[in-house]
């Protein structure tokens, strides 16, 4: 049996969940950053991994872009657990053959984005294999009253997002499909960059927090999960740019799809009492329910959402 056959990745997440034994983990497997109680201050944890050919390619991405976006995107789930990144270590498997000058740019990129949150690098490990792997731990700390949890969000929160979608997952099929043109599309795919900054001045506000890493409906889905809720999306209020509307019908694809269920957007999903709706900012996309599970409301008619995110051992690029 394959990963595939058991629901793919999530479900094995799932299956290799544990109950954390020790008192001080306040919040294990299951949001976007481990949270650890160390004497009086609280220190979220998390790692992500990028692999070439899978999560970029230096065919269009240059080394430099490589290095910021293996960042970024530690930042941003650090950001979604309402924390600020401090440290973080970098791990490579290195193709032996691989030029050094390739390192070095990498590097350049990842030192770019560290002195951008004056964050530092280290330590880490470096072994060889048959293809380029980036893996960075980055530790962050936050305040007891900022921190934020997937799985607080309440009945009748209203759904909001930070900025428009679709775009990075846009930018990916441009480049797959060679289409020319678009440069503000593709970059978006090139250099993400963390949206903390945005709910940061009203962070007391929210209560649910993630960053859209595996596309709008997957990440409020995964929200729903934590917080034993059920969801409206709002589909014809999902912000996605016309540049992005354009870039999905060259590549003859959908741009809501790649809002819904594509990924790689790192802006921030939060969820805000209805009463607070005013004092924050943001594009409103949905609602939670008491009723479980992911309805999409789209042109009039609402539908159990059955469709995934992205998904390592589900998603095939065409």
């Amino acid at each position: 049996m394959d990963i595939s056959q058991i629901g793919g990745e999530f479900a094995l997440i799932k299956r290799l969940t544990k109950k954390p034994f020790s008192r001080y983990i306040i919040k294990g497997i299951g949001d976007d950053a481990a949270l650890i109680k160390v004497g009086n201050r609280y220190l979220a944890i998390t790692a992500d991994t990028l692999v070439d050919g899978d999560h970029f390619s230096l065919r269009y991405f240059s080394p430099e872009q490589v290095g910021k976006k293996a960042v970024e995107i530690n930042v941003s789930d650090i950001g979604a657990m309402g924390a600020k990144p401090k440290y973080f270590l970098v791990s490579l498997v290195l193709p032996k053959d691989i030029d050094v000058e390739i390192i070095e740019n990498i590097y350049k990129g990842m030192r770019q984005v560290s002195s951008k949150y004056q964050i530092e690098i280290i330590g880490g490990n470096i072994t060889h294999g048959k293809q380029l792997i980036i893996d960075i731990c980055m530790i962050g700390e936050a305040k007891k009253e900022n921190l934020k949890f997937r799985s607080a969000a309440k009945p009748d929160d209203c759904i909001l997002v930070s900025g428009d979608l679709g775009s990075s997952t846009a930018g990916l099929h441009l480049f797959l499909k060679n289409k020319k043109g678009f440069a503000e599309v593709k970059n978006r795919h090139l250099q993400p960059e963390a949206k903390f900054h945005k709910v940061e001045p009203f962070l007391k506000y929210i209560n649910a927090m993630i960053d859209v890493s595996d596309g709008l409906a997957s990440d409020v889905l995964r929200i729903c999960e934590q917080s034993d809720t059920g969801a409206i999306i709002y589909a014809d209020s999902v912000p996605v740019k016309s540049t992005t509307k354009k870039a999905a019908k060259i590549c003859e694809k959908d741009a809501l799809d790649f809002a819904l269920y594509g990924g790689e957007d790192f802006e921030l999903v939060y969820t805000v009492s209805k009463k607070n709706l005013n004092k924050v900012k943001g594009t409103l996309v949905g609602k939670i329910t008491k009723e479980k599970g992911v309805r999409i409301y789209k042109e009039g008619k609402e539908e159990l959402l059955t469709k995934h995110g992205y998904d390592h051992f589900l998603t095939v690029h065409d």
